[in-house]
């Protein structure tokens, strides 16, 4: 649901005040939990420069993915449209990748930027289409690509090859084939780590733009796990070296785990870097996040809970409880964001596309589900809010969830006939009590918005019998 907001003059004389249209990057982890950044009090996995970030920008601390999984909530964050509406719903895979692809009619944020005269790049994990039909980034607004296209390639951290502008390019890693999509695998002679590529395109994107504002979405595939090389060789962590961890006394998956984030971190303190070099540091706003909550998928001998990778969350990627769906949001942008600051504002993907329309002096599409939180970025308390958040996820049956007024959560599990949980986030951020039978009133609301949520299309409904089986 959309709300108008009620203060738009002054959150627009807000951004003209503080800039002439700033060069946007938004930087999303791959799989990163709640609690994995020292900013969100993890404190044996070192994030030295996203941690400034935080404290030279601002931290949001109830911010929330699209979905619970990879390709519907990427569909959100472009679409600015919540489960219930957006093109892509859940993971399809090799099954149906049909379903798994935007359409020519499909707005995404990239377009709107473009359109109103922004150089568009993204690099890293596109997973919403191909090279060969309608889900091309390049159809969808964005002037280059570089990374991967198919995101069961994207597990790969040694690919033998990548895409710029829909050409393979060639890479030097010898890997062995697993699974059935092209690409998959391990790499038995590595020679180039694929994040490692992303982050030099970038900052080559960075200069080539300098004059001119720009949008980079950077979508690492960073901390995810090898999938493939967990089921073959047990430790899907996959990472050069173990950097600073290689000395503790942890197991192999562990060390890869933490190795993979603190030099993901690295990678980001070297592009702040770059961007001071070239003067733009004062005039671009960057953003790191998170397309869902942490993975457990590094194979036997990795545990999330041996670093609390949700923090005071329950749940994990692929549950709608808060540590599937809440990540951490840092931004920054020097001299506009006020230093220090936490942010309790409820939020979530869909959010980009009002919030980047706006900096960018344009407005969003009108069927989405976005709200401008530009307001909340600049400190002003001028900020409209939802209603209610609303996701949908299609794995088991169809389990939904609501969260209204930022405070109650109700989610309902794998069927449309299954009782209704709620719970009371100020109270209880681990949704560990169901306060259903005591708050009928409140469980009455969280139906209809169930209800009026979601809209069918042709591939992602919800069942007229109640099974929540759905067409894929």
């Amino acid at each position: 649901m959309r709300i108008v907001p009620l203060f738009l003059f002054s959150a627009l004389s807000l951004v003209a005040a503080a800039t002439d249209r700033p060069n946007i990057i938004f930087i999303l982890a791959d799989d990163q939990g709640y609690g994995e950044l020292g900013c969100y009090g993890q404190t044996l996995i070192q994030t030295p420069n996203i941690d400034r970030m935080a404290a030279e920008g601002i931290r949001f601390t109830q911010f929330y993915a699209g979905s619970p999984v990879c390709a519907p909530s990427r569909s959100v964050l472009m679409t600015g449209q919540h489960t219930g509406h957006t093109r892509v719903r859940g993971n399809a895979g090799g099954r149906s990748p049909e379903v798994q692809i935007l359409q020519a009619e499909d707005v995404t944020v990239a377009s709107v930027l473009k359109k109103a005269g922004y150089a568009t790049g993204i690099i890293g994990k596109w997973g919403l289409g191909s090279a060969t039909d309608a889900g091309d980034p390049l159809k969808h607004g964005f002037d280059y690509h570089f990374g991967f296209l198919n995101q069961t390639h994207a597990h790969n951290h040694y690919p033998d090859f990548l895409w710029r502008n829909n050409q393979r390019v060639t890479l030097p890693n010898v890997i062995t084939h697993v699974g059935e999509a092209e690409g998959t695998g391990y790499a038995t002679k590595p020679a180039v780590y694929a994040n490692d590529l992303f982050f030099e395109e970038a900052q080559a994107f960075i200069a080539k733009n300098k004059e001119n504002p720009f949008f980079l979405y950077l979508a690492l595939t960073l901390p995810h796990a090898n999938n493939e090389r967990t089921a073959e060789l047990g430790d899907g962590n996959e990472v050069p070296d173990y950097g600073s961890y290689a000395d503790r006394p942890w197991k192999d998956s562990v060390k890869g785990h933490a190795a993979m984030i603190t030099r993901m971190d690295g990678k980001i303190g070297a592009l702040l870097e770059h961007l001071k070099k070239l003067g733009l540091e004062k005039n671009t706003l960057v953003i790191f996040s998170s397309d869902n909550g942490a993975h457990n998928e590094g194979g036997p001998d990795y545990d999330p809970a041996f670093f609390e990778a949700s923090g005071p969350l329950t749940g994990l990627k692929r549950s709608l409880f808060e540590g599937g769906v809440r990540v951490p949001l840092v931004a920054r942008w020097p001299e506009r964001i006020k230093a220090g600051g936490v942010s309790g504002h409820v939020a979530y993907f869909g959010d980009m596309m009002s919030t980047f329309a706006e900096l960018a002096g344009t407005v969003s599409p009108k069927n989405t589900d976005s709200i401008s939180i530009v307001p909340a970025l600049l400190g002003s308390e001028n900020q409209a809010k939802h209603d209610y958040l609303y996701w949908e996820f299609h794995e088991n049956g169809v389990s939904q969830a609501v969260l209204l007024d930022g405070l109650w959560k109700a989610i309902r599990l794998r069927t449309l006939e299954a009782p209704i949980a709620l719970f009371d986030l100020q109270n209880d951020i681990g949704e560990r009590t169901d306060l259903s039978t005591k708050n009928p009133a409140m469980v009455a609301r969280a139906t209809e918005a169930m209800r009026i949520a979601h809209v069918d299309n042709a591939f992602w409904k919800l069942s007229e019998d109640g099974s929540g089986k759905t067409s894929d």
